[in-house]
Formats: C-alpha cells, structure tokens, sequence
C-alpha cells in the first residue's frame, strides 16, 4: 500500500488538505502530513519510509531524495519545479511531474492587478495612465500567458506573444499577434509579461539589449522567477530609461538599490505571491493527489517534467 506524504513549510489550505487526504484514502493509500517543518534534517526523517511525495516550493534537493529509498514520484503542486533536484531523481528513477494549468488564473489575475496598480501611481492620488489601447507583449504562450490575454482582453489591450513552441495558427485562433522573434516582441510593445520558466538557458535572458528594444513608457512585468532577469541590465535601463517601470512578485537581489533610486517606477510584491489564492491552492493540490493516483494505477506519467 503506498505511503503518501505531503510536505509543505507554507501549507496547503484546510481544506485543500482535507481534499487531498480524501482522494489519497479513497485510494486505499496511506496518507501523512508534515507542514511548517523547521529544516532539511526534519524532512530527510519523514520521507524515509514514503512512495509518493508532494510539495509546494519546498526544495528536493538530492540530499532529501538519497534519503527517500521508496521513493516513487515527486508532484510539485505548481507550474514551476525549479525547487527539486531533477537530475537526481532521474538518477533514482524517481519520476517528477507538475500540475500546468492550476495556478493559472491566480497567477494571470495578479499580472493585470499590479499592471493596473502600477499605471494608476499605486493609488497615491495623482494622475496615471489607463491601459486601454497600450499594447502587451506574452514571453511565452503557455498557461499563464493564454490566461493573461483572455483578461487583458476586457481592458482593451492589443496583444502579441512570442513562444517558439506554440504553433502560430494556436496563438492566433486567440485573437493574438504571434511575433517571429523574442526581439521583435520587445520593440512592438510596451507592457511585456514573462511566462518562461527558469533554466540554463533562460537564466539571465532577459537582459539590457532585449529590454532597450522596449518602446517609451517601457513596463516589465515578472510573475515568472527572478534568476531570468539580468540584474545588472535591468539597473542599467532603470538609469538610462527615466520612462521604464519593473513589476516583479518577487524582489531581486538588486530591490534596495532600486527603491533608493528610483521610487515610483517599480513595484514587488513582499513575496512570491502569483499562486496565492484560496482557489489555486486547493485546485494544485487535488491535482497533485490526483495524478499520484492515476500514476500508480494506471501508469500515467502526462504530466512528467524530467522525461
């Protein structure tokens, strides 16, 4: 009978647990919680005897799966899944699979909230912009970034998307312009979204040469991972671009510099805040319960990150 651990520092929502829990002991399985655990040494204990883990941004790193011999597959509650240790667990056979799709409209909502937030002065009583007419460029077409268009949309926002992996017909049939170079899409628009996930090849891309493209008026908008920005480009534009704005939902590194510099041209979020709704929450964990389930009944590994 499979053991299924959910580990989480920031726990689920009660009721998520409790979902979890249900398809998890429907399934005839055993079901073990550990939450707001202080340190990796706790961890290391409480996967040792488990088949099936599932977490949030919780680190896996090769150290945690090394002590998990049952380990079967690891189910990051979440699009993003930078926080486990993918060669490791394709060394132990240990399949990693995410959950696409659940944090998506939390995660499109916050874009277009801090977009408004930042273009109406965050409120502070003077005059701002509307963004009705300001065209916005998608980095990436994937979940997230169809979500964001389908909302941004309602404001009235011409919308273009570079994804070199999504058909042109796909974007298009949405009512989006599909650009044919990443450069292209930064010199057409001057809201960009980025949707990319962070690895070897997008960490630090968006740097000084693509964000200098940005029309007047440039607006930068991550809710993706911070390592993709190129932080010494990104104060590079804040200083030769008096017009350029940054809104992160994670601060970087370089967030002091920029607050003593140039206030009022940037927004963050205190922390990483795109998957932060009751809704998300519960959505993400079901699914990761749910796949767990179809995984060990059925073999289904659709959802599997490290092929």
């Amino acid at each position: 009978m499979p053991k299924i651990l959910v580990a989480t520092v920031k726990p689920f929502a009660p009721v998520a647990v409790e979902q979890i829990k249900k398809i998890v002991e429907e399934a005839g399985y055993d079901f073990a919680l550990l939450e707001k655990y202080e340190d990796a040494e706790e961890l290391k204990r409480a996967v040792a005897d488990v088949n099936a883990l599932i977490v949030r941004s919780d680190k896996i790193t090769s150290e945690i799966i090394n002590a998990a011999p049952k380990l079967k597959i690891v189910v990051r509650a979440g699009a993003g899944y930078d926080n486990i240790d993918l060669k490791a667990a394709t060394e132990k056979g240990v399949v990693v699979m995410n959950t696409p799709g659940q944090n998506s409209n939390a995660v499109a909502e916050l874009v277009l909230g801090m977009m408004v937030y930042l273009a109406r002065n965050q409120f502070n009583g003077k005059p701002g912009t509307e963004l009705k007419g300001k065209t916005l460029g998608l980095h990436a077409y994937g979940h997230v970034g169809k979500r964001v268009a389908e909302i941004a949309k309602g404001f009235g926002m011409p919308l273009y998307a570079f994804d070199p992996f999504i058909p042109k017909e796909i974007i298009e049939k949405d009512g989006v312009e599909a650009v044919p170079s990443v450069e292209e899409l930064y010199a057409t628009c001057q809201y960009v979204s980025l949707h990319i996930p962070a690895n070897e090849k997008t960490i630090k891309s968006i740097n000084y040469e693509l964000m200098s493209r940005m029309p007047q008026n440039a607006v930068l908008v991550n809710t993706a991972r911070k390592e993709i920005i190129d932080e010494e480009g990104l104060l590079k534009m804040f200083a030769e671009r008096p017009d350029f704005k940054y809104i992160s939902d994670i601060a970087p590194d370089c967030a002091a510099e920029i607050g003593e510099k140039y206030p009022g041209r940037f927004f963050f979020t205190p922390k990483k805040m795109g998957a932060q709704t009751a809704e998300a929450n519960i959505n993400a964990g079901i699914a990761a319960a749910k796949q767990i389930v179809n995984f060990f009944e059925k073999g289904d590994r659709t959802f599997q990150v490290n092929k």
